[in-house]
């Protein structure tokens, strides 16, 4: 972990935006996929959503698909997610991750680069 740098993260209330940013100051994946995942207290870490290495393709998880939008800008080595209409039950760490090849996986293991997280709370 620590090749990827995270920020963006904070307290909302419920209904409200946030995006979180993933800086590659290495730039050690900028011709990889990158991700999203999610770790909530007491669970596993989750996958949110992935793009391939152009922006091109991108795909989500179905419990966020209709809310959440991921991009990047390879030319500033950076990856976003936008967040809207968030809920109590998104309250976890949001970590960004650079895939092991140009693709993307929806699992932790296909990743090869972390960043420390950032974390979003929700409240009611």
């Amino acid at each position: 972990q620590g090749q990827l740098q995270e920020s963006g993260g904070g307290l909302v209330q419920a209904g409200g935006s946030l995006r979180l940013s993933c800086a590659n100051p290495r730039r050690t994946s900028s011709n990889n996929g990158m991700g999203w995942f999610r770790q909530a207290p007491g669970k596993e870490r989750e996958f949110v959503a992935a793009i391939n290495w152009n922006g091109g393709s991108t795909y989500y998880a179905d419990s966020m698909k209709d809310r959440i939008t991921i991009s990047r800008d390879r030319t500033k080595n950076m990856l976003y997610l936008q967040m809207n209409s968030l809920k109590p039950e998104d309250t976890a760490v949001y970590y960004c991750a650079a895939a092991r090849g140009a693709g993307y996986g929806t699992t932790a293991s296909q990743y090869a680069y972390w960043g420390q997280g950032t974390q979003v709370t929700v409240s009611s």
